[in-house]
């Protein structure tokens, strides 16, 4: 697949062995790497994001949020706040005119709390001002009487804890049952895992503006990545109907995860319509922190039974998935989780259970790699288990059991994409392996714990460790996915028009290929998104390398249809006798030759076309059913540094082998998968969104760690599978969410090998990485 990267950090890459890359000297058409459109706004930073928005008469809007986890709300005094100089109107949740609850699987979230926060951070009122400063002193001027009460932050206590929400703390159980269910094996290794809470964290601050529009309606500006979705959120919230609502996306930095909290765009629309005038919100770090998605923190607690030879016999397993306060997207997630519990391996029998439940602390949803990337850490971390009772090499124990096409998940679908799991783990097996620390003074080599560290190099043991990761392509369990695209073509310039949102996917870079390649015009513009247009959904599991980019070249064959069958009757032949290479239009036998500016002629063409892949069913009772339409791999090494007595980690290197479907660009595709890697990194050593009952600690960036250019490896790609996938468009498959699943596993195996330690818990921590107790 294509795609830029926001936040990949300095990686480097090998160009992936045995793989022939296309010739990249035209830069044009599909498998060259054509750069992106505003790589260079971004790089000089020129771009203009969401919060550098302006207009005449701007009003600036701050949100007052809840300091506690859990409360009742007792009352709620606007009068100081509203009597403010500058301050023009303050709202709570009696100015919600419709839908009181929102949110992106469940309409479960208010706009505003009113009897109960039921989170750290939850909305309470908003203010309109006209000046930021104003706004924020008016806002924490609203007096609110709280009544503490005790938050439920231990998911396991939410089954029996009175209810936390009037749907219940029960979001969704899914039980899995596949196979015997009494069947054993002859080895029998236990495992549990608890994954933390990782922030999307992204780099461009959340921010929007709202414009009243004359016909009562609203138009506003963010960065979204589903306006579609937005837009209707909003109308419903705002008592509209959805042509009185826009949602115009701006500014879109790149995202890893829902990018904007409509927590910030709907109190923006509501107090645009009640004073009349835009209105403008730019989200503090530490309000992004409390509001947004993260990903869902999760404990795991599996039984792998395995034969005398290794192969897997049964794997049950139990996944709990914390919710926070409310559903959002946790039934997608607990789907994904439970369904690649077992990974990409054979197994016969399995029976998983998994639960996704509701309690006080922050708010889970969409972050990429979902659920998938939860299990992969705990399925990854069994397969290591069992090669060391078996006395087997970890690579090995894998390559026993993996999965091929034509095997079963354990849903009881049937792996029709190609799934060359072997090939991708020999493929890392074989890599030569980074040369070991010289024998030289410390100064001269990179401590684990960073230059200049603090452990003894007699301290420092080397671990090499292994993990297969599998993600699903496109929505899930009878999603509609469809995407509507149109393509103009006048002169020799070409317009894409659809509404998928360039998040850092590649998307409006793959459009321009598409086009190129198709209709020969170098310059194509892809033209900016907006609810007017039909909808394209959201930007997320590869869906508009699939399903826009799949509009896009159809809308751009039926372009090209209109553009050649003149010419074909003119000379007696049918178009598929005419090819469109490099601007000119020509026959199979040289007969015809001409540009494809001079057959246009001075008119314009377009057309308008739909893709919507092959669709898809819920699981049933029992776990079981066609809940995909396809899925990705992946294969990766860690080579990772520990200090035994510090517990300080280096990963030293992470080598890749991915199945890509096919190159569509290949920079952009090398640029995914480090970014993918690097997010995975700090899900595995560093990041962890903490709290302590319930109140989140240190919501900025500096209590919240990132990986930086020193903590990125070097990431050497070894080897991308180009297996087509004959049902997707142009045989491409997702490229950065697989490795964001597989590397924290990766971690994980290497840290065992240099410790001989369980490593049941990410982000590692120090404490477990120490492998022997010193003494004073």
């Amino acid at each position: 697949m294509t795609g830029t990267s926001e936040g990949a950090g300095a990686v480097t890459a090998t160009p992936a062995a045995g793989v022939e890359l296309p010739d990249e000297t035209p830069l044009r058409g599909l498998g060259v790497s054509l750069p992106s459109a505003d790589a260079a706004a971004k790089t000089e930073g020129t771009f203009p994001y969401a919060a550098d928005l302006w207009a005449e008469g701007l009003l600036w809007a701050a949100v007052l949020r809840s300091p506690h986890p859990r409360a009742r709300i007792l009352s709620v005094d606007t009068k100081h706040a509203a009597e403010m100089p500058g301050v023009r109107v303050v709202v709570t949740h009696e100015d919600v005119p419709g839908d009181a609850g929102h949110g992106r699987g469940t309409a479960d979230r208010p706009v505003f709390a009113k009897d109960e926060i039921r989170h750290h951070g939850e909305p309470i009122a908003a203010v309109a001002a006209d000046h930021p400063d104003t706004a924020r002193l008016a806002a924490a001027a609203i007096a609110v009487e709280y009544e503490v009460l005790e938050p439920v932050t231990d998911p396991q206590l939410a089954f029996e804890a009175e209810p936390l929400h009037p749907d219940g703390n029960l979001i969704r159980h899914i039980p899995l049952r596949f196979g015997d269910a009494d069947a054993v094996g002859e080895v029998m290794v236990e495992g549990l895992y608890r994954i933390g809470r990782q922030d999307p964290a992204p780099i461009g601050a959340e921010a929007g503006l709202a414009v009243p529009r004359p016909d009562g309606g609203v138009e506003i500006y963010t960065a979204s990545t589903d306006p579609h979705t937005d837009r209707d959120l909003a109308a419903a919230s705002f008592g509209l109907t959805p042509d009185q609502v826009k949602v115009v996306v701006t500014g879109v930095p790149g995202a890893t995860a829902d990018r904007e909290d409509p927590g910030i765009q709907l109190p923006l629309g509501l107090l645009a319509l009640r004073t009349g005038c835009p209105v403008k919100l730019a989200a503090t770090r530490e309000e992004s922190f409390l509001a947004h998605a993260h990903r869902h923190p999760t404990l795991l607690r599996y039984r792998h039974h395995a034969d005398a030879d290794g192969r897997l016999v049964k794997v049950e397993a139990q996944i709990l998935m914390d919710a926070g306060a409310y559903a959002d997207t946790s039934a997608d997630a607990l789907a994904a989780a439970v369904s690649f519990a077992c990974g990409p391996y054979v197994v016969p029998h399995a029976v998983v259970d998994g639960w996704a439940v509701r309690t006080n602390n922050p708010p889970s949803g969409h972050v990429r790699g979902e659920g998938a990337m939860q299990v992969c850490a705990a399925y990854e971390g069994q397969m290591d288990k069992l090669a060391a009772r078996l006395g087997l090499e970890p690579h090995e124990i894998r390559l026993r059991n993996v999965m091929a096409t034509g095997d079963l998940l354990p849903t009881g679908q049937t792996v029709t994409c190609p799934a060359p799991v072997a090939e991708l783990l020999l493929a890392v097996k074989e890599a030569p392996l980074p040369e070991l620390p010289k024998d030289a003074p410390e100064a001269e080599w990179l401590l684990p714990g960073g230059p200049e560290g603090a452990g003894e190099p007699g301290a420092v043991r080397r671990g090499v460790g292994y993990a297969l990761g599998m993600v699903h392509m496109l929505g899930a369990e009878g999603t509609d996915e469809v995407s509507t695209a149109t393509v103009k073509v006048s002169g020799s310039v070409a317009t894409v028009i659809c509404a998928a949102v360039e998040t850092g996917s590649g998307f409006s870079t793959l459009a321009r290929q598409i086009v190129q390649e198709t209709l020969g015009v170098d310059e194509v513009h892809v033209a900016g998104v907006d609810t007017d247009q039909p909808p394209a959904g959201p930007a997320c599991h590869g869906r508009h390398t699939w399903v826009s980019g799949g509009a896009v070249e159809r809308a751009a064959k039926m372009v090209r249809t209109q553009l050649l069958q003149p010419l074909a009757h003119k000379f007696g032949m049918s178009t598929e006798l005419l090819q469109i290479s490099d601007g000119k239009i020509t026959s199979y036998d040289g007969v015809l030759s001409t540009t494809v500016a001079e057959a246009l002629d001075g008119k314009e063409l377009w057309a308008t076309a739909q893709c919507r892949p092959h669709p898809t069913e819920p699981l049933d009772d029992s776990g079981q059913g066609d809940a995909f339409v396809g899925l990705a791999f992946c294969a990766i090494r860690c080579v990772a540094d520990v200090d035994i007595e510090l517990g300080t980690i280096r990963v030293v290197e992470m080598t890749v082998a991915q199945d890509v479907g096919r190159i569509l660009n290949p920079a952009q595709l090398r640029t995914r998968i480090e970014a993918g890697v690097t997010q995975g990194l700090g899900a595995a050593l560093m990041e962890n969104l903490r709290t302590t009952r319930g109140q989140v600690r240190h919501p900025d960036l500096t209590g919240y760690a990132l990986p930086t250019a020193l903590d990125a490896p070097d990431i050497r790609i070894v080897k991308l599978v180009e297996e087509r996938d004959v049902v997707a468009p142009f045989g491409a498959k997702p490229a950065s969410a697989v490795p964001v699943v597989t590397s924290p596993a990766a971690v994980a195996s290497a840290v065992r090998a240099a410790t001989g330690r369980p490593i049941g818990r990410l982000p590692i921590r120090p404490q477990a990485a120490v492998a022997q107790v010193i003494q004073q």
